[in-house]
C-alpha cells in the first residue's frame, strides 16, 4: 500500500462536516432532511456492503439515480470503498446502458427504480442482462422497506440493513482514479473520462474558493444551494454538490427543472448558488413575466448564479442580473478538465460574451494545427493544461495519447483570447450539438440510426431552436421502394436513443451532399 502521507479520498468532504458539524443540514429534498453526520453514517453502511460484495480498490461501480438523496449517499460511499463511481445519464435507453456498463468494466450498478411514466430501473436492468461482467443490480426504492422489483436482485436496503455506521475509508492516493465521466467526443463511441481525485478535489476547492467573496459567512449562517442541473453530469456533481458540500453549505435537490418549481424552492429554501444552463435562465425570466412574480424574496437572498454549457444571450442575462439583482458568472469547462477551466470571476470585472479568465492552476492557450499559439485576437483551437486535467480516456491510449499530446489537453473548441486573457468560444467541436445544455453527437446517432432496416445513409446535424438552443435533425436517404413516414421514424429513434438526443425533426431526400473524398458535406446541409 501506498505511504498513508499520499492519500486523499474524495469523501473527506463529507467525513471532515460529519465531525465538525454532525446535525448540520448536508442533502434536502422535499421533506427529507440529511445531516452531515446522517449522510456519512448511511454512505458508510453502502461502503460497507460493497466490501462484502467484494468490490474494492479500482472496481468500477455505475450510479443511475436522478436528482435524490440516494445519488450522494451511493456516490461518496464507492469512493470509501476505493472504488470508481461510474454515473449514467438517466436518460439512457437499454443498449446505451449496455455499453456503458461493458466499456466501463462495473461490477456492479445501482440504480433508482423510476416510477411507471419514468421507468429509470426498468431500463436498468434490460441494459444489465446484456452484460455478464456486471455481477450486481441494486435497486433503490422509493419506499425503502418495498422488496426489490426485480427478483433475485436486492435492494439498497437489504444490503445495507444489518451493516454499521463505520467504516475505515479505503486511503485511495491523489493519482487514483475516483470517477469515469463518459463523453462522446467528436467522433466514434461515448469514451470515458478518467478523473482522479486530486482532479476532483482541486476543482472543487478552487469553485468554492471563486465564490468566497460574494458571501458574508461571518454571520454564522449556513449558505444553500439550489441543484436543478443532473448529478450524473460533471456541473451538477463537482460544481454544485461536491463544491457545496466541501464548504459546509446545505444541498438542496430538484429531480426536475420547472420554472414554477424551482422559484418556490429558491424562496422557501433561502438559496444562496444556482447554476443553470442558458434555457433555464430564458425559462425563469418568461414564467416570472407572464406571471408577475414577486421576485424580491428571492432576490434577497441569491448571491451567486453562474451559467454554463452554451453562450448566454446578453439580452437575458441583462433581463436575469436586473429581475433577481444577481451577477451572473459564465465559465467554461469540459468532462475532461473536472469540468471547470476558465470563469469569469468575481475579483475581475465580467465581459459578457466570454467565459472569463482561466481559474487558479490552469493555463489556456489558443493554438493553430501545428499546435502553435496564435496572436491574441484570432481564433485557434483551446488547449488546456492543469491539475483539472483527466487521467486519461479509460482503454484508449492512442486517444489519449493524441488529446494529451504535447502535455496540453486538446479540446477540439475553437476559441479567441483577448488582450486581458478574456476567453470567448466562437465554435464548437465539429458537429457537436448542443441542446438544453446536453451535448448531443451525431455521428453516435448515425450509428444507431443506420441499423433501421429502411435507412440507406444519413447525417444529423442540429438546427436552430428558440427554447432549446439547438435541436436534432436528420436527413435520411431511404432504401429503394422503402417506406417510412416522418412519425414512424421518429417513434422508432425514441425506442434506440435517450430523450435530449433523438431526432424532433427529420427531412427523406434522394441523396446527400458529398464531397471529393466521400464525405458527406454538412455545411452544405446547414445552408438550408
Amino acid at each position: 500500500m501506498e505511504n498513508a502521507a499520499t492519500t486523499l479520498n474524495l469523501a473527506s468532504i463529507i467525513e471532515h462536516h460529519a465531525r465538525l458539524t454532525p446535525e448540520r443540514e448536508a442533502i434536502v429534498w422535499r421533506e427529507t432532511r440529511l445531516t452531515f453526520g446522517k449522510l456519512n453514517a448511511m454512505a458508510n453502511r453502502v461502503a460497507n456492503a460493497l466490501v462484502e460484495m467484494g468490490i474494492g480498490h479500482g472496481d468500477k461501480v455505475a450510479l443511475a439515480c436522478p436528482n435524490l438523496p440516494f445519488f450522494p449517499v451511493v456516490y461518496y460511499a464507492i469512493m470509501k470503498a476505493g472504488a470508481v463511481v461510474v454515473p449514467l445519464c438517466i436518460l439512457f435507453k437499454p443498449r446505451e446502458i449496455a455499453y456503458h456498463l461493458r466499456d466501463s468494466d462495473a461490477k456492479a450498478v445501482f440504480t433508482f427504480e423510476g416510477t411507471p411514466e419514468f421507468p429509470l430501473g426498468q431500463m436498468v436492468k434490460e441494459g444489465f442482462d446484456q452484460v455478464e461482467t456486471c455481477e450486481n443490480l441494486i435497486v433503490m426504492t422509493a419506499d425503502l422497506m418495498a422488496p426489490s422489483p426485480f427478483p433475485g436482485h436486492k435492494t439498497l436496503t437489504q444490503i445495507t440493513y444489518d451493516k454499521p455506521e463505520t467504516f475505515d475509508t479505503y486511503p485511495t492516493t491523489a493519482d487514483d482514479t475516483c470517477a469515469i465521466l463518459y463523453t462522446s467526443g467528436t467522433t466514434g463511441s461515448p469514451k470515458g473520462a478518467e478523473l482522479t481525485h486530486l482532479n476532483l478535489m482541486t476543482n472543487v476547492t478552487t469553485t468554492y474558493g471563486i465564490h468566497l467573496p460574494m458571501l458574508d459567512f461571518t454571520d454564522g449562517e449556513q449558505k444553500s444551494c439550489l441543484i436543478t442541473l443532473p448529478l450524473f453530469h460533471t456541473t451538477g456533481q463537482t460544481c454544485q454538490m461536491n463544491t457545496n458540500l466541501y464548504g459546509g453549505n446545505r444541498v438542496v435537490l430538484l429531480p426536475k427543472f420547472e420554472p414554477q418549481t424551482t422559484l418556490e424552492t429558491m424562496e422557501k429554501e433561502k438559496i444562496n448558488f444556482w447554476t443553470g444552463v442558458p434555457t433555464m435562465y430564458w425559462a425563469l425570466l418568461r414564467y416570472v413575466e407572464e406571471n408577475n412574480i414577486d421576485t424580491a424574496p428571492i432576490a434577497e437572498n441569491i448571491k451567486v448564479v453562474s451559467s454554463g454549457g452554451a453562450p448566454m444571450p446578453v439580452e437575458v442575462m441583462k433581463a436575469f442580473e436586473d429581475k433577481f439583482n444577481v451577477r451572473v458568472l459564465e465559465g467554461y469547462g469540459l468532462s475532461e478538465t473536472s469540468p471547470l477551466a476558465s470563469f469569469n470571476q468575481f475579483a475581475r470585472p465580467s465581459k459578457p460574451g466570454t467565459v472569463g479568465l482561466p481559474i487558479f492552476g490552469v493555463e489556456l492557450k489558443c493554438v493553430d494545427e501545428n499546435d502553435a499559439e496564435v496572436p491574441r485576437g484570432e481564433r485557434g483551437e483551446i488547449v488546456i493544461r492543469g491539475n483539472n486535467v483527466m487521467k486519461g480516456y479509460y482503454k484508449r491510449p492512442a486517444e489519449t495519447a493524441e488529446a494529451l499530446r504535447g502535455g496540453w489537453f486538446h479540446t477540439g473548441d475553437i476559441g479567441v483570447m483577448d488582450d486581458e486573457g478574456y476567453l470567448s468560444i466562437v465554435d464548437r467541436k465539429k458537429d457537436m450539438i448542443l441542446r438544453g445544455g446536453y451535448n448531443v453527437y451525431p455521428r453516435e446517432l448515425e450509428e444507431v440510426i443506420m441499423t433501421h432496416e429502411h435507412v440507406s445513409l444519413v447525417a444529423v446535424i442540429g438546427v436552430p431552436h428558440d427554447k432549446m438552443g439547438e435541436e436534432v435533425k436528420a436527413y435520411v436517404v431511404l432504401k429503394p421502394e422503402a417506406e417510412l413516414s416522418e412519425d414512424e421514424f421518429v417513434e422508432w429513434c425514441k425506442t434506440q436513443l435517450a430523450a435530449n438526443k433523438y431526432p424532433r425533426f427529420v427531412e427523406f431526400c434522394d441523396a446527400l451532399p458529398i464531397g471529393a473524398t466521400g464525405k458527406i458535406l454538412k455545411r452544405e446541409l446547414r445552408k438550408d
